[in-house]
Order: C-alpha cells, then structure tokens, then sequence
C-alpha cells in the first residue's frame, strides 16, 4: 500500500511535509508504520498549485529517498496547496506514468488502496470512459482508472456524489463479471481551491487517514502521522469524506450515505 501526504493552508514548502518531519513522507517512503507494506519504493510524485490553474507536476519511478531532484527542488517551492506520494505497486509497471498524483486540468488526483479483481473489471470499466477521458489514460493502474471515472461522472460539479458513482460503477462491474465487489480506498484530490479526501472500504480494513493542523497554520491530510506521533494527529473515521476548504475550515462527513446511495444506483 502506499502512503501520501496532502495541505491547504498559507504558503509552506514542500519539503515541510516531504522531508524534514521526523516520519516525513521521504521517511514513510522506506519505513512506513501503518501500510501493508513498510516499503513504498516504487516511485513518487508531487502535484502543487502556483499561480496558474493547473498544477505542476513532478513523477519519477526512484524510490523518493534516493532521488537528489525530489529534495532539492522540496527545498526551492513554495505552495498553498499541494499532493504528494510515495508508491508501493498492487499492481501495474513501475514506470512514471503509473505514479501518482495524476493530473487532468486543474484536477489532481492520488490514492492509496485497490480494486480486487482488477484484471477482470478493467475492460469493463474503461468502456464506461468518454473517448475524451480514455485518450487521457497513458498509465496502467486502478488508480488512474478511479481518476478518469471520477471525471466522467461529473468531478467538476459535485465531487463527492463524482466517487460515490464511480463506487457504484465498480461495484456494479464486480457484480456483472461475477466477482466479489471489493474496494479499499484512501484518496485525496484537488481542483487548486479545496481539498478532497476519502476513506472507504467494502470490508472493515480501509486504510488509515489522519488529518491535523501544522505550525504553518494549514491543514493537513496525511496517510499517517508525519511526527510519528498518532495522539498529535484526528484519525479520520472509516466512510467517511473530508473536504478542506481553507486552513480553518474542515469537514468530515459520511461518504455513500443514503441519499448518494440512491443517486449512484440511478446513475
């Protein structure tokens, strides 16, 4: 499993939450305490929000401990809004189109988590694509797919109702090729003015989330703690959708309830 780190708040830079913490996410990288795997060497990335609309991007397939460019380049930019990922592959080449964050406009997009049966559902789902979205497709993971399906299903308008259809799409592919329906979901995205998160799961297991306010005085989103610290840090309870809307406005909500339920099945 992977592990990534995402903020809103005044400007801060990246190697704040990339490096210098004691559990940073370049420490998470090669000894992670709450992932399946303590490993998470299979490429990184970093999405951040500057003066245009759309994010810079930065991915390579090093693992983030080793590349001299990441610590540098942390340690030179400044931002009020940025992602950032280290990979442990469930599946799919390491290869730098398959790192995350993924971008698609103004949108930024990464995830810790999988879809069980992947190979089986993947044709199904990339069917469910516009031929706009699927010509953006250039990696080979479950994550990118998620991303995509989000657009589709209408990421611009409302996001958190855009996941909880792409749920409904996956479930619903499980259930038409004969699979059980399974899904674990840690994500954050972004449209360079809030910050979206999730945890979700289809079993008991979703993967940990935390959220915390920095010295910065902004928000963050983090897959564990970045001081090592798990009491300094609000575990984000499991189902549940956090929206960042600036360095003092937070919200945690319960994700697929009733009402989205109801819109996802009809979608």
């Amino acid at each position: 499993m992977c592990r990534w780190a995402a903020y809103l708040g005044p400007q801060l830079y990246l190697e704040d939450v990339i490096a210098s913490p004691c559990h940073s996410l370049i420490a998470q990288s090669h000894d992670a305490h709450e992932a399946k795997t303590r490993t998470n060497g299979d490429g990184f990335g970093v999405a951040w929000y500057g003066e245009r609309d759309e994010p810079g991007l930065y991915r390579d397939i090093l693992p983030a401990w080793s590349d001299q460019n990441l610590k540098s380049l942390s340690r030179q930019i400044r931002s009020h809004l940025f992602l950032a990922h280290v990979r442990a592959s469930t599946g799919g080449a390491t290869s730098r189109t398959n790192c995350h964050p993924f971008v698609s406009g103004r949108w930024s997009f990464m995830h810790n988590g999988q879809i069980g049966h992947f190979d089986r559902l993947r044709r199904g789902l990339e069917a469910r694509l516009d031929d706009a979205l699927y010509a953006q497709k250039l990696g080979s993971t479950d994550s990118e797919l998620i991303f995509l399906l989000m657009l589709q299903h209408g990421l611009d308008d409302d996001p958190a109702q855009a996941l909880a259809d792409t749920v409904a799409a996956i479930v619903a592919e499980a259930e038409r090729s004969n699979v059980p329906a399974f899904i674990r979901l840690t994500a954050a995205f972004s449209d360079g003015k809030q910050l979206y998160a999730v945890r979700y799961a289809t079993d008991r297991f979703a993967p940990s989330l935390y959220t915390a306010s920095l010295a910065s005085a902004g928000l963050c989103v983090v897959s564990e703690p970045l001081d090592g610290e798990a009491g300094n840090w609000m575990p984000v309870p499991p189902n549940s959708f956090v929206t960042v809307k600036s360095s003092k406005r937070i919200a945690i909500e319960p994700f697929l309830t009733e009402e989205t339920k109801q819109v996802a099945e009809t979608a």
